[in-house]
């Protein structure tokens, strides 16, 4: 009995199915669901043709208008048959069958427009005026003249139904579109009746983002641990039948352009499972309650839908640790958004079967509730590529180039320490654009090698205006940090040094440091001096100095700071370290040392810095002729090369065996490599630092960026 009942059930369906496909589809019964849907501004479009209409219609009949003086001329010429006067306002006329004959009303009387037949009347209408004086007229008129007249009511409910339906009409087509443009078209994240709700973005199966793991190259360990969630979703009994359970959370930390928000299109490209992205900003509104209210709109919708995955990118905008604001002590809206958070993501509730990826790089300010384990069990920290990552990274983005067949790979991954993936789609996009430029079929090693110095540099201005002076203390300067650093054993491989301006630099020395994890006081202390050789190299050989060497005071102040007060490099202040990896010593009025602290500090700060500056002084004066030599080949060449040095200077002593990178390359690397140093507004500088470059000489640590030119 239930299968008969099943089928009468499935057939009543199929019927009203084919029904509704009738009605919706035109009678197309092959279920075409490509129709497209429809538009609503056809009615705006019949509204006005309905408009238009009603202007260019003819409500008078086949009546002509005239006026008063017109109706006189017509009585005492005896052409009047007879006059209706309708609701005491409007006069309808007939004229005699012997003034219609005339010429002069033939034009003027219309016949009717369907018809064609001959007009018998009313023909012609018009405005009595006042109502007493009119009628006093017309008694006149009718003793002198003999016409007929009479008093009629006439009810035009019709014209007056039709007005005021199409201005309803018209009133309600109005409310509907304000209503639809106020609500995003009806779309979920609206503007006022939509503005609780969530604003993410949805992926499943029918809507992906092209991007698996494969387009991610390097990142191993951070892939590893993404797929693993990608796998329990796709295979959950290899991992329950264990005991196990899926991490209801993972956060990716990391610098800016590693990856981070790639892995996570890959997620939404393979999980096969809803997938809903957004980001940190989106529950940030000016009306109070709308982030929480987004919040729970966001994990309802992922609960209907689960198993999901929720991607928040930029999370710091909304997990930010609480009690740090500046608006000290105010409610604060972010707030209530990140408790909310924190409750949906492991409260009472249960939130089963929906995890959450987040991304971020600042993961030191974000709040310790939210980072703990059962809401972010795991936190995958995705760093800078190595060598053998940038090879990978270099082929998938090679791979839509058409480029030399004598590219070397491995060759631009060398030369490209410190790079993240996004530079290096960078790099590999403006070597295309520069090889187009050069109307070359392929893009060549040379087009590579200028596409670095282009994003690292900026591009080159050599009808810069410089007096034959400021060029001289450019080449002198480039050519002490060039001395220098070939001297010293630790400082960075010098690779060219150039004094073309490019950018807002006046002039470069261009290195390719070392891929170190750790640094030795040695170590640091030698990229100090060779930072310093500018300016050393001015007083040597000027006896004056010049404000070309900021970013290099800069560089070295923050270097010999953080020797001091973070690393504990210092033997005066000893093995202590007023870093603080929690942030909060942002908010924070007082310092966490003394002033008698304080004034030690300085001190062997200041004392660090001239020793170096001495070093450097030193090291030049002894090399006097070869600073000579190599400043002159620059004002002469402008771009000189570590053969030339080689040829002035000989081997550089320290050299390994087994370099790094090859020999002689022009290149640079971000964060490290290059030695730009900041150009004065007035001009009365020998060299200068683009304001777009994140690079910096001689960092300590790969994040610590020195912008140049902002003074």
């Amino acid at each position: 009995m239930s299968e008969k009942k099943d089928t009468k059930e499935n057939k009543e369906k199929n019927q009203y199915k084919n029904l509704r496909d009738k009605f919706t589809s035109g009678g197309n019964s092959g279920g075409d669901n490509s129709k497209k849907p429809f538009n609503f501004y056809w009615i705006y479009a019949i509204i006005g043709v309905v408009l238009i209409s009603l202007n260019l219609f003819n409500w008078n009949g086949n009546m002509t208008d005239i006026n008063l003086s017109e109706f006189e001329e017509m009585v005492k010429e005896d052409e009047v048959e007879r006059v209706i006067i309708y609701n005491k306002q409007m006069a309808e006329v007939y004229l005699k069958s012997e003034a219609l004959s005339q010429e002069k009303y033939q034009k003027r009387i219309k016949s009717p427009l369907i018809t064609g037949a001959k007009n018998t009347g009313p023909h012609f209408k018009f405005d009595i005026g006042p109502a007493d004086s009119f009628q006093e007229k017309l008694d006149r008129w009718n003793k002198e003249h003999n016409f007929s007249y009479d008093y009629k009511t006439r009810s035009e409910w019709g014209k007056e139904l039709l007005t005021w339906v199409l201005f309803i009409g018209i009133m309600i087509a109005v409310w509907m579109f304000v209503m639809r443009r106020i609500s995003g078209g009806g779309a979920a994240g609206g503007q006022i009746f939509n503005i609780g709700k969530s604003k993410a973005q949805l992926f499943d199966k029918t809507k992906g983002t092209n991007v698996t793991f494969n387009d991610v190259a390097g990142l191993e360990g951070a892939k590893e641990e993404i797929q693993e969630i990608v796998d329990f979703l796709k295979n959950p009994k290899k991992y329950t039948t264990l005991g196990a359970k899926i991490p209801k959370g993972a956060l990716l930390v990391g610098p800016p352009g590693t990856g981070k928000t790639l892995l996570a299109k890959a997620v939404a490209g393979e999980a096969q499972v809803p997938f809903f992205s957004l980001s940190g900003s989106d529950f940030v509104e000016m009306f109070v309650g709308v982030g929480a209210s987004r919040v729970r709109d966001l994990f309802k919708q992922a609960k209907e839908k689960a198993p999901a995955i929720i991607f928040i990118d930029e999370i710091d905008a909304i997990g930010r640790a609480r009690g740090k604001s500046s608006s000290m002590g105010a409610n604060d809206e972010r707030e209530n958004t990140l408790n909310q958070l924190l409750t949906e993501m492991d409260g009472f509730g249960t939130n089963s079967g929906v995890i959450i990826l987040a991304a971020t790089n600042r993961a030191d300010v974000l709040d310790r509730a939210l980072m703990r384990a059962g809401r972010f069990d795991r936190q995958i920290y995705v760093d800078m590529p190595d060598l053998n990552e940038r090879r990978e990274i270099f082929k998938v983005h090679l791979a839509p180039i058409k480029v030399d067949t004598t590219i070397d790979v491995e060759f631009l991954a060398k030369q490209t320490p410190g790079f993240s993936g996004a530079d290096i789609a960078n790099i590999c996009n403006e070597a295309a654009l520069i090889a187009a430029r050069r109307q070359r079929d392929q893009v060549v090693k040379q087009d590579f090698l200028d596409a670095v110095d282009r994003i690292i540099g900026g591009l080159e201005k050599k009808n810069k205006i410089i007096t034959k002076r400021e060029k001289e203390i450019i080449a002198y300067h480039e050519a002490g940090h060039a001395t220098v650093s070939w001297l010293l054993e630790h400082a960075s491989p010098l690779v060219k040094v150039t004094i073309v301006p490019r950018g807002q630099s006046l002039g470069a020395a261009w290195y390719l440091p070392e891929e170190r994890q750790l640094n030795s006081v040695s170590q640091i202390e030698d990229e100090m001096c060779a930072a310093l050789g500018g300016r050393a190299a001015e007083q040597v050989v000027f006896n004056e100095i010049t404000t070309g060497a900021l970013s290099d005071l800069e560089k070295v102040t923050k270097q010999s700071y953080a020797m001091v007060t973070v690393y504990g490099l210092n033997e005066e202040v000893g093995n202590i370290s007023y870093y603080d990896s929690s942030g909060s010593s942002d908010y924070n009025f007082t310092k966490p040392y003394s002033e008698k602290t304080s004034e030690l500090i300085d001190r062997e700060v200041k004392k660090i810095i001239d020793v170096q500056y001495a070093r450097a002084k030193k090291i030049l004066g002894e090399n006097r002729d070869k600073l000579d030599k190599l400043a002159q080949q620059l004002l002469e060449k402008e771009v000189i090369f570590k053969e030339d040095l080689e040829i002035i200077f000989g081997r550089r002593p320290f050299e390994k065996e087994e370099p790094l990178v090859a020999d002689a390359v022009p290149t640079t690397k971000p964060n490290e490599a290059i030695s730009l140093n900041p150009v004065n507004v007035s001009n009365k500088t020998d060299d200068g630092d683009s304001e777009d470059s994140e690079d910096t000489v001689h960092t300590v640590e790969p994040s610590d960026n020195i912008p140049g030119s902002k003074h």
